[in-house]
């Protein structure tokens, strides 16, 4: 098992702060802005990068994460050269975590062993495949665990008592809470109903809780830090890349920087969250 993960969390414990993890996704607006995103994304300030997997119809995913996906996409992105900016990434850090996030349809198409082989090698930690629920954990999760892979579920409001022993069952690495209903991207949470429901799941379970969805600004990272292990940002970034582009939708001198500017921004202010 990778650990990776597992030693950030621990560091992070240790500088008793919590953690920024930021989503980006994976060759938006192309692949070689990206990569210079990613590469950027732990001196900026992330501990953990997420990166999307493009996929066509990203059922739990915002306008603006669709969008991204979609210029990925139309850029020529797939699933194999993700992973190879991964191992690009790889070569340059060996440190800071990567969790590859998205839906199974890709994964399946490129063959589930092969897939988690080729993870693997490229220096992948973690996945959260959002479209497959625990009765389903012998299709993916269960082969992800043995190759040394954390699988990372998400919670969410919805997810009652009843629920969790089935969610927690076989996720490693963190807990991903959903902190509002509906899609990324829409509306803040409510930092105090956050606050419970980071407890509740803390009551059953050892594992760091990141807590994502509708955090867009420092002020509102600051505040999901003070109650939470890691705020997860993935819209405003997403939203970043999307007002740096020409009028064709290409990359300008300013997309990289912008990004990274923004993620110093709320790196800043999870950091100060519990000065």
């Amino acid at each position: 098992m990778s650990d990776r993960i597992e030693a950030r969390f621990a560091a992070l414990a240790s500088e008793g702060r919590a953690g920024l993890v930021t989503f980006v996704m994976a060759g938006d607006p192309d692949q070689e802005t990206s990569q210079a995103i990613i590469d950027g994304l732990p001196e900026a300030g992330a501990d953990v990068i997420e990166i999307g997997m493009p996929f066509s119809d990203p059922m739990a995913d915002g306008p603006i994460i669709q969008a991204g996906g979609l210029r990925a996409l139309n850029a020529g992105q797939t699933l194999r050269k993700t992973l190879a900016m991964v191992a690009a990434f790889r070569k340059r850090d060996d440190a800071t975590p990567i969790v590859l996030m998205g839906y199974y349809n890709p994964i399946y198409s490129f063959g589930v062993d092969a897939f988690l082989k080729a993870a693997v090698e490229a220096g992948v930690d973690g996945l959260i495949i959002v479209d497959l629920p625990p009765e389903e954990d012998d299709e993916l999760c269960i082969p992800a665990v043995e190759a040394g892979l954390n699988f990372i579920r998400l919670a969410t409001p919805t997810t009652d008592d009843a629920r969790l022993p089935a969610v927690l069952r076989h996720t490693s690495g963190f807990v991903y809470y959903v902190s509002i209903a509906g899609i990324t991207g829409t509306r803040a949470p409510d930092v105090s109903v956050v606050s419970q429901a980071v407890e509740r799941l803390h009551r059953h379970t050892k594992l760091p809780i990141a807590v994502g969805f509708g955090i867009s600004t420092p002020q509102n990272a600051a505040a999901v830090a003070k109650v939470a292990d890691a705020a997860v940002v993935g819209s405003a970034i997403i939203r970043r890349v999307a007002e740096t582009l020409d009028d064709a939708g290409r990359a300008t001198p300013e997309t990289a920087p912008g990004v990274l500017s923004l993620v110093k921004d709320l790196a800043a202010g999870v950091r100060g969250a519990r000065q």
